[in-house]
């Protein structure tokens, strides 16, 4: 406006004015021009400029702002007072402000030397009680790993945000983030988004038929035989279940399942079960994860999780598979989308040990940012289960014998009141397994694994008939497993029951013979073996004396006092202890144990358990419960505890 009316003024003074004299009006005239001309560029260019500038600004979004109104609006305030005056003194209100200053002059020196603006200046005016959750996931995507462990660790202990602020954090964050905070303690479920929804089934399909079809499109071609049996078994078995539920006769013969209450009732558990057992085998092979992904076994196996959550066999079979899987680093963003972090978020925090420790074990498979290790099918870690600050300094790895399992074989003894009263859930009275509830728990600095693998007393009652396993075999195996969990890595020591503490024998001479093996005999310090048939056991002999009944397995008949497999192992392994000075504690049974309704006999003579080297400590317990303390102050933790310590103190001091 300035300048059209500056215009006006100008061709008026010119029309209105006299005119000159004629020698100087045509210069006059020109200058005149000039003049004119001129500053009608010169403001039309300040214009333009202006207006240019002006509408840049206006279309410039500044991330710094946006950042800022981020972080105010995902900050939780208490119901204090808003008047500052009232809560702080003249003190910290300069304090604030010279904080507020500073920032400011770094940010300006960070664009000026295009440098990077530290974030730890960055929240210096930032009330002790504010959290911002949007900081917080920024900091979960740095390219340092401390930075990122502290920052999920920040997240996990962050119990007093709104619910919209773990919504928040459950849909922005990645992928590391999102397990790290599934493998926290104290992580609040609702960083995880629940599972997607599941495809629907085919028209007049069932679980039990979409489970057969996943099976049978795996490869069936250069497998294992027992991967074989458990195939055709469940192919066969679904079949018969398939043609009872169309209104078909259902066989009883060949494979055909002993279960059935009538003709027109299948056990469909049972039918699911065998395909699981099957699937479970499948999910060892690499390339056979890849097809169960690929043919929507994620989410088949997630609605057969829902569906049989009142059968902790099934699920726990499920959570094989999956941790199977989960071995393999290129399914972990399919695992992720499926939906299955959430779910084992949640069965991590079971109170039913065996749940929490399958669920665990898939989550630190999963978990890439912080493990190094990888935990096969068998191998359990009862502690730490969940990320911690505490660090680890050695190992103590439990072997169970005949029959036994990971967890059952390390209970605590059981009683006519607890069993009357059903207090299991019950740690402080009762305890499913005392390595995890009071182990850990006196030594928090250990790492505490357990071990399984399939056992049978009889050949009648193997898993799979064509499994024939010498301990030989079943200790290459398990050395194998545990060297992937990186045991070697640390001191350590080992526990065994029965014929565990064999493998541990077989295993160590076995580690000593190949180089890439030698951590786990040189880190090894100590030894405990639970009622170990050292030089052979009364149970092989009531075994082949009735063979044609019981028809012996191959573990079974190894450990008769005659087998030279069994001498050879135990004077090899004597001469080595004693090379590597091994610390070793003995305990022998001397009460009978029940076999059956008829059979009672001591499995374990005290002169089979004598090693040869270290104390031997008779206990009056029978076979079964020589590993499994009636109570934490009893004298058979007591004393195993002391073990641990005495023989670990140096480790444990570091």
């Amino acid at each position: 406006m300035t300048l059209a009316a500056y215009c006006v003024i100008w061709c008026r003074r010119i029309g209105t004015s006299n005119p000159p004299p004629k020698s100087n009006t045509y210069w006059k005239d020109i200058r005149n021009i000039i003049k004119f001309t001129g500053s009608l560029i010169l403001g039309g260019s300040l214009f333009l400029t202006y207006e240019v500038l002006a509408l840049k600004k206006s279309l410039t979004l500044d991330s710094q702002v946006v950042e800022r109104e981020k972080m105010k609006s995902y900050i939780y305030v208490p119901t204090v007072s808003l008047d500052k005056r009232e809560n702080y003194g003249l003190t910290y209100q300069a304090r604030k402000e010279l904080h507020k200053a500073v920032r400011k002059v770094l940010a300006t020196s960070a664009k000026i030397l295009r440098g990077p603006f530290a974030d730890t200046f960055s929240t210096a005016d930032v009330e002790d009680h504010e959290c911002a959750s949007w900081l917080l996931l920024r900091r979960s995507k740095s390219d340092d790993p401390s930075a990122r462990w502290q920052a999920v660790q920040a997240m996990s202990e962050a119990h007093h945000w709104h619910d919209y602020q773990y919504r928040t954090v459950a849909q922005a964050c990645d992928l590391r983030t999102l397990i790290g905070l599934a493998r926290s303690r104290d992580s609040d479920l609702r960083f995880f988004l629940p599972p997607p929804p599941l495809p629907s089934l085919k028209e007049d399909s069932s679980i039990e038929e979409e489970l057969r079809c996943l099976l049978a499109s795996l490869p069936q071609t250069d497998l294992d035989e027992c991967i074989r049996y458990f195939t055709s078994l469940a192919l066969s078995e679904s079949s018969q279940s398939l043609a009872a539920q169309k209104g078909g006769l259902w066989c009883f013969g060949g494979n055909g399942l002993p279960y059935a209450e009538s003709f027109g009732e299948v056990p469909s558990a049972t039918v699911e079960m065998f395909c699981l057992e099957a699937l479970v085998r499948h999910s060892e092979i690499s390339t056979h994860c890849d097809k169960i992904e690929a043919h929507g076994g994620l989410q088949l196996l997630q609605r057969l999780y829902r569906l049989h959550r009142d059968y902790p066999n099934v699920q726990r079979n499920i959570l094989r598979i999956i941790g199977n899987m989960a071995l393999n680093e290129h399914l972990h963003p399919a695992i992720v989308r499926s939906g299955w972090v959430s779910i084992l978020a949640e069965a991590v925090k079971s109170p039913h040990i065996m749940a929490a420790s399958h669920a665990a074990r898939t989550l630190a498979n999963l978990d890439r940012d912080t493990v190094r290790e990888k935990y096969q099918d068998g191998v359990y870690v009862l502690h730490p289960q969940c990320r911690t600050s505490q660090p680890i300094k050695a190992d103590v790895l439990f072997i169970h014998g005949l029959m036994g399992a990971a967890f059952k074989t390390w209970r605590q003894q059981d009683s006519d009141e607890v069993l009357a009263e059903k207090v299991s859930e019950d740690e402080s009275r009762y305890t499913t397994c005392w390595p995890k509830s009071w182990l850990a728990g006196d030594c928090p600095a250990l790492r505490i694994i357990s071990v399984e693998y399939d056992t049978s007393l009889s050949d009648w009652r193997a898993r799979c008939p064509m499994e024939r396993k010498s301990i030989a075999f079943r200790s290459k195996e398990l050395l194998r497993k545990l060297r992937a969990a990186g045991v070697g890595d640390r001191p350590m020591i080992w526990v065994s029951h029965s014929m565990g503490g064999l493998l541990v024998k077989k295993m160590l001479l076995e580690a000593s013979q190949k180089p890439e093996m030698s951590p786990v005999v040189n880190n090894t310090r100590g030894i405990i073996f639970y009622s170990v048939p050292h030089h052979g056991s009364h149970l092989a002999e009531y075994s082949v004396n009735v063979r044609y009944l019981l028809f012996p397995s191959l573990e079974v008949k190894e450990l008769s006092k005659d087998s030279p497999a069994l001498k050879a192992l135990q004077d090899d392994f004597l001469k080595f202890a004693k090379d590597k000075n091994f610390q070793v504690l003995n305990f022998v049974e001397t009460l009978p144990t029940s076999i059956g309704s008829m059979i009672k006999l001591q499995v374990v003579p005290v002169e089979s358990a004598d090693l040869g080297i270290g104390e031997l400590i008779p206990v009056d317990v029978n076979h079964l419960n020589i590993c499994k303390p009636r109570k934490k102050d009893a004298f058979l933790y007591q004393r195993t505890l002391q073990f641990i310590r005495d023989t670990l103190a140096k480790d444990l001091e570091n």
